[in-house]
Order: C-alpha cells, then structure tokens, then sequence
C-alpha cells in the first residue's frame, strides 16, 4: 500500500528542518508550542467570558457545546493558537519560518485544490446515493437560507482549526521526526499516534472513545502518507477540511459542535449502539478520500 519510493517529495518537505533537527529542539519545540497555545488559548476565552459574562451569557453557555454559529466561529478560531505556538518553535527553537512548516506553496495550493475538488465530487457522489438517512429521519438543525448565508464565514473558520491540526502534527512533529529518522514507522506513527491520543475523549464518548481515537490515528497515518507523497500539506488539508466541513456543516451529532449544522443526526454521542453502527461508514469513507486524495496528486 505504502511505497517508499513515491516518497521522495518528502525529502525537500524534510529538508528546513535538518540544520537544527536535534531532538532537544523538538522537545523544546514541542514544550515552547503547548505552552504558547495554552496561554494565548486561556487570554483568548478570558477575554470573551469578561465581554460576554454579563452582556450575552447565552453566547457563553452555546461555546461550551459549540451549539450556535457564533459559538462555533470562536471555538474553531481558537486553534489558529496552536499555529502560532508551533510558529514560534519554528523560529525560536529551529531558527525556520512558519512557512517551512506547510512546503513549498506551488505545491501546496495546487495540490490543496486537486484534492478538493476530487473529494467534493466523492463526497457528492456518496450522499446522492442510497441509504437515504441514518436509520431514522435526519433532525432539521438550520434553515437552508440561513445556512446559506453563513457558508463562506463556515468554510473559513473550518479552514483554520483543520489547518491547525496539520501545520501542527503533519507539519512540524512529522519534519522533525523525519528529520532524524528515516524510518517511517517513527515518522508516520508516532505523529499519528499523538494525534489519537487527542481524540481519546471517554467522558464525551464514553465506550466509543477508544474507535474514535483508532480511527484518528488511522486518519493520521494516511494524511502522513498524502504529505509525504506529496512534499506539501496540501493533499492532507484537503481531506481534513473535508471530512471536518461533512462533520460540521451537512450533519452533525446534536451532543457537540452543531451550530453550524444543515442537519442532525436522530442519535447523539451516547447511544453506543447506534454511532458504532456508523464507524464502519466513516472508516470506509475515510479510506475512499484517501484514495481519492493519491489519485488526484498522482504526477
């Protein structure tokens, strides 16, 4: 499945971080990125909840739970800290620019856009076809106008938060791993497997955490695959706002993040049954935008 010879973009993808790729750096580099996000994080939401607390306590009580578009905008933004803090590792701990982290750009936009638009025709496909629904009738969660209406802002927002998480695990822990091993074992999985670890959440799951967290690093693995193929993070970008702008924008849980959601699914988190039923769905779909994704950066 996985060749190592159409890997050779990966290289020049590698190649900022070699001059100062000591593991010391990234542990620093990774101490420096958490520290950064946590505080800009913390005076982000601080800020709101001092403008807010009075004013528009509502506001407040929907960001817990992500449940209006507002809600979702703010909480999506938040994540642009965590390319801020991998930003200032680049550049204090390694002595790069930012812009090393994502490849080179030519590559990046086409490659970014090819996949788009080859997993938006999938995407497409798949909901016209049949099974209609998800065993009962979707909830109306947005009127279409106003859904409409709030496309753009969406898609941006969605941008930045899918962006984050790239620029952060497929950017800068894969380039500095790869830096110093040439394995990917290292290179691909460990990256993958903090990126799982991050999606284990048993309190909002419950006995789903640990196939969530599964399908994260599996999703993890393959968006490493698609950045070393193609030298950039364009292809894994791509598949990752799409998946997020499904997840987010077409149908969502009504538990969490639904605010801006054309539809809602009839189950919510915790009713195990019923979303295991729909894992295999998603681990299908995840493995046919990853082929999807190869086929379209195919040179």
């Amino acid at each position: 499945m996985i060749l190592a010879g159409s890997y050779a973009p990966h290289d020049s993808f590698v190649a900022p971080a070699r001059a100062k790729s000591e593991l010391w750096r990234f542990a620093a580099g990774l101490v420096l990125a958490v520290f950064a996000y946590v505080i800009f994080n913390q005076v982000f939401f601080q800020l709101l909840y001092g403008m807010f607390e009075s004013g528009n306590p509502q506001l407040l009580a929907d960001m817990a739970q992500g449940r209006s578009p507002l809600a979702m905008y703010l909480l999506l933004f938040s994540f642009a800290f965590m390319s801020l803090g991998v930003g200032l590792s680049a550049r204090v701990i390694h002595n790069r620019s930012f812009l090393t982290l994502l490849g080179p750009r030519e590559v990046l936009q086409r490659d970014f856009a090819r996949v788009c638009v080859l997993g938006a025709i999938v995407f497409a496909v798949v909901f016209a076809l049949p099974p209609w629904g998800m065993g009962s009738a979707l909830v109306p969660n947005m009127a279409l106008g106003t859904w409409l209406g709030l496309l753009v802002p969406s898609l941006f927002f969605i941008a930045i938060q899918t962006s984050a998480e790239e620029i952060v695990f497929r950017g800068y822990v894969q380039q500095q791993l790869a830096a110093r091993f040439r394995s990917p074992l290292v290179w691909m999985v460990l990256p993958s497997t903090l990126f799982a670890l991050g999606h284990y959440l048993p309190d909002m799951a419950g006995d789903n955490a640990l196939l969530i967290a599964i399908w994260a690093g599996v999703f993890g693995i393959l968006m490493a695959d698609l950045t070393a193929r193609s030298g950039s993070l364009g292809p894994a970008i791509a598949v990752h706002f799409l998946n997020n702008v499904s997840a987010f924008m077409f149908i969502s849980l009504p538990d969490e993040l639904s605010g801006l959601a054309l539809y809602l699914t009839p189950f919510g988190m915790d009713d195990t049954e019923a979303l295991r039923a729909w894992m295999p769905v998603d681990f299908a779909m995840m493995f046919v935008l990853w082929l999807a994704a190869r086929l379209a950066i195919r040179r």
